[in-house]
């Protein structure tokens, strides 16, 4: 128990938020999807996805902090951008593709906007507000140790939910701690860097349209 409280504490440990400036965005083509990524706890520029197409149109540039007020920079940036873009290009499809705390960010943002945003999908990557719907166990914003660190990393990072709306959403965990609180190689396995290596970041290979889950290998269209 001692071990998984210093994990914790080293994930939680950086509670304000860094001032950074975003990179400058520059108008994506009207052609084809935007697709618009969001990386994950630290990696501010959304560097780990990538694509032998370059079909990458954007890359969220936001704090990457573990906190509320970096996920709430996130998703707003998030909103900016693909906002700009729709207005750009009124008939183009949306792609938002989300890691980690990435995916936090793109959660949240479907669920504030699905209401007024349509021709969107997303895509979430070991989703830390995962909600199992019967496959395995809750992502990491609504395990036990939520109840101690929730305060401190707040609303809307905290908490599990699956409110999407009519976007279509596909949520992928596989045997990660992050996105499974019952996943078999639990802390060991994030430290073997199972949490990354788990999972494919080329862009090319999410569709438009996706829905339902990806856990450990198996496809369910209806959760």
């Amino acid at each position: 128990m001692r071990k998984i409280a210093a994990l914790l504490a080293g994930l939680l440990a950086s509670t304000g938020l860094a001032l950074m400036a975003a990179p400058a965005a520059h108008a994506a083509s009207c052609d084809g999807t935007y697709t618009i990524v969001v990386g994950g706890y630290t990696d501010r520029d959304s560097t780990i996805f990538y694509s032998p197409s370059n079909s990458i149109s954007q890359r969220v540039g936001y704090s990457a902090e573990l906190n509320s007020q970096s996920a709430r920079q996130g998703v707003d940036e998030l909103n900016r951008l693909i906002r700009d873009q729709r207005a750009a290009c009124p008939g183009q499809h949306a792609k938002a593709i989300g890691f980690s705390e990435g995916a936090a960010v793109v959660h949240i943002w479907v669920t504030e906007n699905w209401q007024s945003f349509d021709n969107v999908n997303a895509v979430l990557i070991a989703d830390p507000k995962r909600n199992p719907n019967g496959l395995g166990g809750n992502g990491l914003a609504g395990q036990a140790p939520s109840v101690i660190f929730g305060p401190i990393v707040g609303y809307p990072l905290v908490g599990v939910d699956s409110f999407f709306g009519n976007v279509p959403t596909v949520s992928l965990c596989a045997d990660d701690i992050i996105c499974d609180e019952l996943a078999p190689s639990g802390w060991i396995g994030y430290a073997q860097h199972k949490h990354t290596e788990n999972y494919s970041f080329n862009v090319d290979n999410y569709s438009d349209d996706g829905v339902g889950q990806w856990f450990d290998g198996q496809y369910y269209p209806d959760r």
